[in-house]
């Protein structure tokens, strides 16, 4: 059996009347629009089974955007499938600019959503293929956002894996499982991109088998591996490096699988001609606020002027790290400090390169 597939993610899509011109995030919303449109083009050429978007599909889950997207799908020559993201349900009511968390599967009954009640699902995308698309976006009592899996998802995917022990299982959530960062889900930084009971469905996925996690959030590039689990995370297709992946799976007769993934990357689009050079530049030049919190706060806690020394030779840091595939050395900086920054490269445990983020053949 073969088949192909690819995944967007984050394209935080946005029509012009509503673009919210925020000059603190690192996408370019502006873009989303033109990239999706190119990326769509090229998807159109090949022999593509279905598509993925894990999440984040709207700017700020304004109804215009999901029903310009919703659109825009029903058209496409092959399957998509979706998730919500922390940014398509802002809010668990709607208001004048956004959708409510129930409002969500309305918009995407034909991409994954066939039982409007319930926010994941279960779909058998291909023979012997199935997709779970499971929702990480959940509400506390005071309608504060979270990125965890509620119990009545849990004991439903409790009950599914087991049942499709012969299939090759797909998850698809937006936030991350397996931490993609050094200690990504204990860092004030890096934890609310993470799933806060990812342990209990690593463990799940781990009793019944399942190996294969498709994430995103984070905006990076990055292909992470935990206890025979991989989780591949793709970067938003509007911040550096604007990405997407083509994916092309294998199953042989003695049922191993074979994956071969391919990254692509949107360099320019109408009125960006020089896209790539610009997106780093503003991430390189918006990043100063966030080095100085990670220099400052734990592990670290360095003063403020020590911080600032350091911080300007962090600029391209993030978008290096949003590349994928990339070491890390410092050798200006304070040997501990040094030894930290170079875990966030494309390594192994044992220290040696690793560079499958963008191209890999994985095996399982």
């Amino acid at each position: 059996m073969k088949f192909r597939f690819a995944i967007i993610s984050d394209p935080h899509l946005a029509v012009p009347y509503t673009i919210n011109h925020d000059h603190t995030r690192f996408s370019i919303v502006e873009i989303g629009i033109l990239a999706i449109e190119k990326v769509f083009s090229h998807l159109e050429e090949l022999d593509l089974d279905f598509l993925l978007i894990p999440g984040d599909l709207t700017q700020d889950g304004e109804p215009d955007n999901h029903s310009w997207l919703q659109q825009r799908l029903a058209i496409l020559p092959f399957s998509v499938y979706v998730v919500p993201g922390n940014h398509d349900v802002p809010t668990l009511y709607s208001t004048q600019n956004t959708i409510g968390f129930q409002e969500f599967t309305k918009y995407y009954r034909f991409h994954g959503y066939s039982d409007s009640r319930q926010c994941y699902y279960t779909h058998e995308v291909l023979p012997g293929v199935q997709l779970i698309g499971l929702n990480s976006n959940q509400f506390n009592d005071e309608g504060k956002q979270l990125g965890c899996l509620d119990e009545k998802q849990l004991t439903w995917l409790e009950k599914l894996l087991p049942q499709l022990k012969d299939q090759l299982v797909l998850i698809m959530i937006h936030h991350n499982v397996i931490e993609h960062l050094p200690r990504q889900a204990n860092h004030l930084l890096g934890k609310r991109y993470m799933l806060d009971n990812a342990p209990l469905l690593l463990d799940l996925l781990k009793n019944t088998g399942c190996r294969l996690i498709f994430t995103g959030h984070l905006h990076v590039q990055d292909i992470a591996y935990h206890n025979n689990i991989y989780e591949i995370t793709t970067g938003s297709l509007v911040s550096y490096p604007h990405p997407y992946r083509i994916i092309e799976v294998e199953r042989t007769c003695q049922r191993d699988i074979n994956l071969n993934i391919k990254s692509h990357r949107v360099d320019r689009v109408p009125g960006w001609e020089n896209l790539t050079t610009m997106s780093r530049q503003l991430l390189g030049e918006r990043s100063f606020p966030f080095m100085l919190k990670l220099l400052t706060t734990s592990p670290f806690e360095i003063s403020m002027k020590e911080a600032e020394k350091l911080v300007p030779h962090l600029k391209y840091f993030w978008a290096d790290i949003a590349e994928g595939d990339n070491l890390f050395d410092f050798p200006e900086f304070p040997t501990e400090i040094r030894h930290y920054f170079q875990k966030f490269g494309s390594v192994k445990p044992d220290g040696t390169p690793a560079l499958i983020d963008n191209c890999a053949h994985l095996e399982l």
